[in-house]
Protein backbone atom coordinates (compact mmCIF):
# COMPACT_ATOMS: atom_id res chain seq x y z
CA UNK A 1 0.00 0.00 0.00
CA UNK A 2 2.65 2.31 0.90
CA UNK A 3 4.64 1.90 -2.65
CA UNK A 4 1.06 2.56 -4.29
CA UNK A 5 0.97 5.81 -2.50
CA UNK A 6 4.31 6.61 -3.39
CA UNK A 7 3.25 5.96 -7.11
CA UNK A 8 -0.43 7.80 -7.18
CA UNK A 9 1.63 10.80 -5.67
CA UNK A 10 4.49 11.12 -8.27
CA UNK A 11 1.74 10.67 -10.66
CA UNK A 12 -0.45 13.77 -9.04
CA UNK A 13 2.46 15.88 -8.92
CA UNK A 14 2.75 15.52 -12.45
CA UNK A 15 6.23 13.22 -12.79
CA UNK A 16 7.53 12.66 -16.17
CA UNK A 17 7.53 9.45 -18.26
CA UNK A 18 10.55 7.99 -16.73
CA UNK A 19 8.73 8.80 -12.95
CA UNK A 20 5.80 7.17 -14.36
CA UNK A 21 7.20 4.14 -15.17
CA UNK A 22 9.00 4.02 -11.84
CA UNK A 23 5.78 4.77 -9.94
CA UNK A 24 4.09 1.98 -12.37
CA UNK A 25 6.73 -0.84 -11.63
CA UNK A 26 6.48 0.06 -7.39
CA UNK A 27 2.66 -0.41 -7.76
CA UNK A 28 3.14 -3.83 -9.71
CA UNK A 29 6.33 -4.74 -7.36
CA UNK A 30 8.82 -5.15 -9.12
CA UNK A 31 11.85 -3.83 -7.67
CA UNK A 32 14.65 -6.54 -7.64
CA UNK A 33 15.06 -8.68 -4.90
CA UNK A 34 17.75 -7.85 -2.03
CA UNK A 35 21.29 -9.09 -3.15
CA UNK A 36 22.00 -12.06 -0.27
CA UNK A 37 24.84 -11.40 1.76
CA UNK A 38 28.15 -11.71 1.74
CA UNK A 39 31.10 -12.34 4.08
CA UNK A 40 33.38 -9.47 4.90
CA UNK A 41 36.43 -10.75 4.46
CA UNK A 42 36.11 -13.21 1.46
CA UNK A 43 39.19 -14.86 0.41
CA UNK A 44 39.76 -17.34 -2.61
CA UNK A 45 42.71 -19.05 -2.56
CA UNK A 46 44.76 -19.54 -5.22
CA UNK A 47 45.74 -23.53 -6.06
CA UNK A 48 48.91 -25.24 -4.44
CA UNK A 49 50.48 -25.29 -7.63
CA UNK A 50 50.05 -22.56 -9.77
CA UNK A 51 49.24 -22.99 -13.72
CA UNK A 52 52.42 -22.52 -16.11
CA UNK A 53 50.75 -19.98 -17.75
CA UNK A 54 50.35 -17.56 -14.43
CA UNK A 55 53.09 -14.79 -14.52
CA UNK A 56 54.21 -12.42 -11.60
CA UNK A 57 54.58 -8.52 -13.10
CA UNK A 58 55.64 -5.57 -10.88
CA UNK A 59 54.34 -2.59 -10.93
CA UNK A 60 56.37 -0.47 -9.78
CA UNK A 61 53.49 2.68 -10.16
CA UNK A 62 55.15 5.59 -11.10
CA UNK A 63 52.34 8.20 -10.20
CA UNK A 64 51.79 6.70 -6.56
CA UNK A 65 55.47 5.02 -6.11
CA UNK A 66 54.11 4.52 -2.49
CA UNK A 67 51.52 1.92 -3.88
CA UNK A 68 53.60 -0.08 -5.57
CA UNK A 69 52.07 -3.72 -6.09
CA UNK A 70 53.05 -7.02 -7.64
CA UNK A 71 50.53 -8.38 -10.33
CA UNK A 72 49.29 -12.20 -10.40
CA UNK A 73 48.76 -12.78 -14.20
CA UNK A 74 47.31 -15.29 -15.70
CA UNK A 75 48.96 -14.88 -19.11
CA UNK A 76 46.54 -17.47 -21.01
CA UNK A 77 43.51 -15.91 -19.76
CA UNK A 78 41.59 -12.80 -21.68
CA UNK A 79 38.57 -12.89 -19.15
CA UNK A 80 39.88 -13.04 -15.80
CA UNK A 81 43.71 -12.45 -16.35
CA UNK A 82 44.05 -10.79 -12.83
CA UNK A 83 44.37 -13.85 -10.12
CA UNK A 84 45.90 -11.68 -7.32
CA UNK A 85 48.07 -8.80 -6.23
CA UNK A 86 49.87 -7.89 -3.36
CA UNK A 87 51.66 -4.62 -2.72
CA UNK A 88 54.89 -3.91 -2.98
CA UNK A 89 55.94 -0.66 -1.42
CA UNK A 90 58.28 2.28 -1.79
CA UNK A 91 60.35 1.32 -4.07
CA UNK A 92 60.27 -2.44 -3.61
CA UNK A 93 61.67 -5.42 -4.99
CA UNK A 94 60.57 -8.74 -5.23
CA UNK A 95 61.31 -12.84 -4.76
CA UNK A 96 58.85 -15.91 -5.42
CA UNK A 97 59.71 -19.45 -3.99
CA UNK A 98 56.86 -21.81 -4.89
CA UNK A 99 59.14 -24.53 -3.03
CA UNK A 100 58.33 -22.15 0.16
CA UNK A 101 55.03 -21.44 -1.02
CA UNK A 102 56.29 -17.40 -0.51
CA UNK A 103 56.19 -14.20 -2.55
CA UNK A 104 58.78 -12.00 -0.73
CA UNK A 105 58.51 -8.26 -1.10
CA UNK A 106 61.92 -5.70 -0.05
CA UNK A 107 60.06 -2.50 1.37
CA UNK A 108 60.58 0.57 2.83
CA UNK A 109 57.87 2.90 4.89
CA UNK A 110 57.61 6.12 6.74
CA UNK A 111 55.55 6.27 9.99
CA UNK A 112 53.81 9.67 8.56
CA UNK A 113 53.70 8.17 5.05
CA UNK A 114 56.31 10.48 3.39
CA UNK A 115 58.42 11.54 6.20
CA UNK A 116 58.76 10.32 9.69
CA UNK A 117 60.58 7.40 11.03
CA UNK A 118 61.71 5.01 8.37
CA UNK A 119 60.95 1.23 8.84
CA UNK A 120 62.94 -0.93 6.15
CA UNK A 121 61.29 -4.60 6.23
CA UNK A 122 60.73 -7.84 4.09
CA UNK A 123 57.32 -8.84 3.97
CA UNK A 124 56.84 -12.52 3.44
CA UNK A 125 53.62 -13.31 1.76
CA UNK A 126 51.40 -16.67 1.57
CA UNK A 127 51.34 -17.79 -2.66
CA UNK A 128 47.92 -19.53 -1.56
CA UNK A 129 45.79 -16.67 0.01
CA UNK A 130 48.20 -13.85 -0.86
CA UNK A 131 47.83 -12.29 2.91
CA UNK A 132 51.38 -11.32 4.72
CA UNK A 133 52.41 -14.33 7.26
CA UNK A 134 55.55 -12.71 8.49
CA UNK A 135 58.00 -9.86 8.03
CA UNK A 136 61.45 -9.56 9.12
CA UNK A 137 62.79 -5.66 10.38
CA UNK A 138 66.19 -4.59 8.99
CA UNK A 139 67.17 -1.90 10.95
CA UNK A 140 69.09 1.21 10.10
CA UNK A 141 67.74 2.61 7.20
CA UNK A 142 70.05 1.14 4.80
CA UNK A 143 68.00 -0.59 2.23
CA UNK A 144 69.24 0.18 -1.63
CA UNK A 145 65.89 2.01 -3.27
CA UNK A 146 66.31 1.79 -6.59
CA UNK A 147 64.16 1.15 -9.86
CA UNK A 148 62.56 -2.73 -9.26
CA UNK A 149 66.09 -4.01 -10.04
CA UNK A 150 66.04 -7.77 -9.12
CA UNK A 151 69.29 -8.31 -8.68
CA UNK A 152 69.38 -5.96 -5.44
CA UNK A 153 67.43 -8.91 -3.77
CA UNK A 154 68.01 -12.28 -4.17
CA UNK A 155 68.48 -15.69 -2.67
CA UNK A 156 70.91 -18.07 -1.27
CA UNK A 157 71.60 -21.12 0.51
CA UNK A 158 68.69 -23.28 -1.17
CA UNK A 159 66.61 -20.18 -0.39
CA UNK A 160 66.77 -20.10 2.91
CA UNK A 161 68.59 -17.26 2.99
CA UNK A 162 68.01 -13.58 0.96
CA UNK A 163 70.24 -11.07 0.37
CA UNK A 164 69.08 -7.53 0.33
CA UNK A 165 71.38 -4.95 -1.34
CA UNK A 166 71.74 -1.27 1.03
CA UNK A 167 73.06 1.89 -0.30
CA UNK A 168 73.57 4.78 2.38
CA UNK A 169 75.47 5.76 0.04
CA UNK A 170 78.11 3.34 1.09
CA UNK A 171 77.38 -0.08 -0.18
CA UNK A 172 76.87 -3.33 1.83
CA UNK A 173 74.87 -6.77 1.61
CA UNK A 174 72.75 -7.84 4.24
CA UNK A 175 71.92 -11.84 4.54
CA UNK A 176 68.25 -12.89 6.38
CA UNK A 177 67.61 -16.01 7.73
CA UNK A 178 63.83 -16.19 6.55
CA UNK A 179 63.17 -18.85 9.07
CA UNK A 180 64.30 -17.39 11.70
CA UNK A 181 62.85 -14.00 10.46
CA UNK A 182 66.03 -11.99 11.17
CA UNK A 183 69.03 -10.18 9.87
CA UNK A 184 72.45 -12.57 10.58
CA UNK A 185 75.48 -10.42 9.08
CA UNK A 186 76.11 -7.78 7.09
CA UNK A 187 78.92 -7.80 3.85
CA UNK A 188 80.21 -4.25 2.99
CA UNK A 189 80.74 -4.15 -0.71
CA UNK A 190 82.60 -1.22 -1.99
CA UNK A 191 82.26 -0.10 -5.29
CA UNK A 192 80.21 -3.31 -6.30
CA UNK A 193 76.49 -3.71 -7.52
CA UNK A 194 73.94 -6.16 -8.20
CA UNK A 195 73.89 -9.80 -6.43
CA UNK A 196 74.14 -13.08 -8.53
CA UNK A 197 73.53 -16.13 -5.90
CA UNK A 198 77.11 -18.19 -6.17
CA UNK A 199 77.84 -21.47 -5.16
CA UNK A 200 75.62 -23.10 -2.26
CA UNK A 201 75.79 -20.00 -0.07
CA UNK A 202 77.40 -17.10 -1.44
CA UNK A 203 76.90 -14.12 -4.08
CA UNK A 204 78.56 -12.48 -6.61
CA UNK A 205 78.76 -8.91 -7.88
CA UNK A 206 80.15 -6.71 -10.64
CA UNK A 207 82.06 -3.78 -10.02
CA UNK A 208 82.38 -0.55 -11.05
CA UNK A 209 86.31 -0.76 -12.00
CA UNK A 210 85.29 -3.90 -14.79
CA UNK A 211 86.21 -6.88 -11.88
CA UNK A 212 83.76 -9.24 -10.48
CA UNK A 213 83.88 -9.72 -6.57
CA UNK A 214 82.78 -13.15 -5.20
CA UNK A 215 81.74 -13.98 -1.32
CA UNK A 216 81.18 -16.79 0.16
CA UNK A 217 79.23 -17.17 3.19
CA UNK A 218 79.42 -19.62 6.35
CA UNK A 219 76.85 -21.05 7.98
CA UNK A 220 76.44 -18.04 10.45
CA UNK A 221 76.35 -15.92 7.28
CA UNK A 222 79.28 -14.35 8.09
CA UNK A 223 81.73 -13.59 4.94
CA UNK A 224 84.17 -16.36 5.57
CA UNK A 225 86.20 -15.98 2.18
CA UNK A 226 86.15 -13.89 -0.75
CA UNK A 227 87.94 -13.10 -4.11
CA UNK A 228 88.21 -10.70 -6.78
CA UNK A 229 88.80 -11.42 -10.68
CA UNK A 230 89.84 -8.35 -12.82
CA UNK A 231 89.06 -7.58 -15.71
CA UNK A 232 86.21 -9.68 -15.89
CA UNK A 233 84.34 -7.35 -17.97
CA UNK A 234 84.59 -3.70 -20.02
CA UNK A 235 82.47 -0.97 -18.64
CA UNK A 236 83.90 1.49 -21.38
CA UNK A 237 83.35 -0.74 -24.19
CA UNK A 238 80.66 -3.22 -23.54
CA UNK A 239 78.61 -2.06 -20.65
CA UNK A 240 76.58 -4.94 -19.49
CA UNK A 241 72.82 -4.67 -18.24
CA UNK A 242 72.70 -5.70 -14.49
CA UNK A 243 69.68 -7.94 -15.00
CA UNK A 244 70.70 -11.35 -16.72
CA UNK A 245 68.76 -14.57 -17.93
CA UNK A 246 69.25 -17.37 -15.78
CA UNK A 247 69.50 -20.81 -17.25
CA UNK A 248 70.08 -22.98 -14.11
CA UNK A 249 73.22 -21.16 -12.20
CA UNK A 250 74.34 -19.87 -15.93
CA UNK A 251 73.53 -15.85 -16.57
CA UNK A 252 73.50 -14.72 -19.41
CA UNK A 253 74.20 -11.04 -19.83
CA UNK A 254 73.67 -8.48 -22.69
CA UNK A 255 75.86 -5.71 -23.33
CA UNK A 256 74.53 -2.02 -24.28
CA UNK A 257 75.77 -2.87 -27.89
CA UNK A 258 74.19 -6.52 -28.19
CA UNK A 259 76.74 -8.60 -26.74
CA UNK A 260 75.94 -11.63 -25.20
CA UNK A 261 78.14 -13.27 -22.69
CA UNK A 262 77.74 -15.88 -20.09
CA UNK A 263 78.77 -16.27 -16.30
CA UNK A 264 79.05 -19.65 -14.45
CA UNK A 265 78.16 -18.92 -10.48
CA UNK A 266 77.98 -22.48 -9.76
CA UNK A 267 81.38 -22.70 -7.76
CA UNK A 268 82.40 -20.38 -4.99
CA UNK A 269 83.81 -18.20 -7.31
CA UNK A 270 82.56 -16.27 -10.36
CA UNK A 271 83.53 -16.73 -14.16
CA UNK A 272 83.32 -15.48 -17.68
CA UNK A 273 82.65 -18.30 -20.06
CA UNK A 274 84.07 -18.47 -23.67
CA UNK A 275 81.69 -17.82 -26.47
CA UNK A 276 80.71 -15.00 -26.60
CA UNK A 277 78.64 -13.56 -29.60
CA UNK A 278 77.15 -10.52 -30.72
CA UNK A 279 73.30 -9.79 -32.13
CA UNK A 280 74.57 -8.60 -35.60
CA UNK A 281 72.60 -5.88 -37.01
CA UNK A 282 69.93 -5.94 -39.66
CA UNK A 283 68.34 -3.48 -42.12
CA UNK A 284 65.83 -0.52 -40.83
CA UNK A 285 67.72 0.89 -38.44
CA UNK A 286 68.34 4.43 -37.41
CA UNK A 287 71.46 4.38 -36.38
CA UNK A 288 71.94 0.65 -35.04
CA UNK A 289 69.90 -1.60 -33.54
CA UNK A 290 70.61 -2.17 -29.95
CA UNK A 291 68.85 -3.56 -26.49
CA UNK A 292 66.75 -1.22 -24.82
CA UNK A 293 64.62 -1.47 -21.66
CA UNK A 294 64.08 -2.65 -18.32
CA UNK A 295 64.17 -6.35 -18.30
CA UNK A 296 65.95 -6.69 -21.84
CA UNK A 297 66.64 -10.27 -21.71
CA UNK A 298 65.17 -13.91 -20.84
CA UNK A 299 65.44 -17.30 -21.47
CA UNK A 300 62.94 -20.13 -22.55
CA UNK A 301 62.99 -23.73 -21.13
CA UNK A 302 65.12 -24.48 -24.50
CA UNK A 303 67.96 -22.15 -23.48
CA UNK A 304 67.19 -20.10 -26.54
CA UNK A 305 68.21 -16.22 -25.43
CA UNK A 306 65.09 -13.44 -26.10
CA UNK A 307 66.30 -9.42 -26.21
CA UNK A 308 64.38 -6.77 -26.65
CA UNK A 309 65.55 -4.71 -29.61
CA UNK A 310 65.46 -0.78 -30.83
CA UNK A 311 66.50 0.31 -33.96
CA UNK A 312 67.25 4.10 -32.58
CA UNK A 313 70.56 2.98 -30.49
CA UNK A 314 72.75 5.90 -29.69
CA UNK A 315 74.64 6.82 -26.34
CA UNK A 316 71.74 6.33 -23.44
CA UNK A 317 69.14 4.64 -25.33
CA UNK A 318 69.32 1.42 -22.93
CA UNK A 319 66.49 2.25 -21.34
CA UNK A 320 64.26 3.77 -23.98
CA UNK A 321 62.53 0.23 -25.01
CA UNK A 322 61.97 -1.72 -27.84
CA UNK A 323 59.90 -2.66 -30.78
CA UNK A 324 61.33 -5.83 -31.73
CA UNK A 325 62.74 -9.61 -29.72
CA UNK A 326 65.77 -11.03 -31.32
CA UNK A 327 65.70 -14.89 -30.45
CA UNK A 328 69.63 -16.35 -30.53
CA UNK A 329 70.84 -20.01 -29.91
CA UNK A 330 74.05 -19.45 -27.52
CA UNK A 331 74.55 -23.39 -29.10
CA UNK A 332 75.29 -22.00 -32.53
CA UNK A 333 75.89 -18.52 -31.42
CA UNK A 334 73.61 -17.18 -34.45
CA UNK A 335 70.38 -15.00 -34.16
CA UNK A 336 67.19 -16.95 -35.42
CA UNK A 337 64.50 -15.12 -35.42
CA UNK A 338 63.15 -11.86 -35.20
CA UNK A 339 59.52 -10.95 -33.39
CA UNK A 340 58.18 -7.30 -34.17
CA UNK A 341 56.23 -6.27 -31.43
CA UNK A 342 53.35 -4.41 -31.68
CA UNK A 343 54.17 -1.23 -29.62
CA UNK A 344 57.19 -0.14 -27.51
CA UNK A 345 58.28 -2.61 -25.15
CA UNK A 346 59.93 -2.01 -21.80
CA UNK A 347 60.10 -5.55 -20.40
CA UNK A 348 60.02 -9.14 -21.35
CA UNK A 349 59.92 -12.56 -19.84
CA UNK A 350 58.66 -16.56 -21.01
CA UNK A 351 56.46 -18.69 -19.48
CA UNK A 352 57.24 -22.11 -18.38
CA UNK A 353 54.41 -24.22 -20.58
CA UNK A 354 55.92 -26.77 -22.60
CA UNK A 355 54.97 -24.58 -25.53
CA UNK A 356 56.35 -21.00 -23.86
CA UNK A 357 54.47 -17.86 -24.45
CA UNK A 358 56.50 -14.56 -24.72
CA UNK A 359 55.28 -11.92 -22.43
CA UNK A 360 55.79 -8.58 -23.78
CA UNK A 361 54.99 -5.70 -21.16
CA UNK A 362 54.49 -1.97 -22.96
CA UNK A 363 55.73 1.09 -22.54
CA UNK A 364 51.83 2.44 -22.76
CA UNK A 365 51.12 -0.56 -20.01
CA UNK A 366 49.55 -2.93 -21.99
CA UNK A 367 50.47 -6.66 -21.71
CA UNK A 368 51.27 -8.64 -24.70
CA UNK A 369 51.33 -12.27 -25.57
CA UNK A 370 52.92 -13.95 -28.31
CA UNK A 371 53.71 -17.27 -29.35
CA UNK A 372 57.60 -17.55 -28.23
CA UNK A 373 57.93 -20.38 -31.36
CA UNK A 374 56.90 -18.25 -34.12
CA UNK A 375 56.33 -14.80 -32.83
CA UNK A 376 52.56 -14.56 -33.60
CA UNK A 377 50.84 -11.93 -31.86
CA UNK A 378 48.72 -14.12 -29.55
CA UNK A 379 46.30 -11.83 -27.52
CA UNK A 380 46.04 -8.99 -25.14
CA UNK A 381 45.76 -8.55 -21.58
CA UNK A 382 44.78 -5.17 -21.19
CA UNK A 383 46.61 -3.35 -18.19
CA UNK A 384 46.48 -6.60 -16.03
CA UNK A 385 50.31 -5.65 -14.87
CA UNK A 386 49.15 -2.65 -13.39
CA UNK A 387 50.31 1.12 -14.67
CA UNK A 388 54.10 0.75 -15.18
CA UNK A 389 55.02 -2.91 -15.27
CA UNK A 390 58.93 -3.55 -15.64
CA UNK A 391 59.82 -6.96 -14.03
CA UNK A 392 58.27 -9.94 -15.75
CA UNK A 393 58.75 -13.38 -13.32
CA UNK A 394 57.95 -17.06 -14.14
CA UNK A 395 57.39 -18.31 -10.86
Amino acid sequence: MRRFAMAIALLAAGGSSGSAALAADAAAGSFPKALAEEPIPAVEKLPAQWPASWMLVHDFHFSSILDGRVMVVDTASTERPIRGMVRAAQFANMLVSPSRREILTSETFYSRLTQGVRTDVVTIWDMATLLPKGEIVMPGGKRQQSVTYPQVFQFTNDQKWALVANFTPAQSVSVLDLDARKVIAEIDLPGCAHLYPTGKRGFSSLCADGSLLSVNLGPDGKAVASKTVENIHDVDKQPMFGTPAWQGQTAWFVSYYGRLQAFDFSGNVGKALPGAFDLGSAEGAAPEWRPGGWQVIATDTAGKLYVLMSPNGREGSHKDGGTEVWVADPATKTRTARIALRSLATAIGLTKEAKPQLIVARADGEIDVHDAATGTFVRSLGKAGGDNPLVITAP
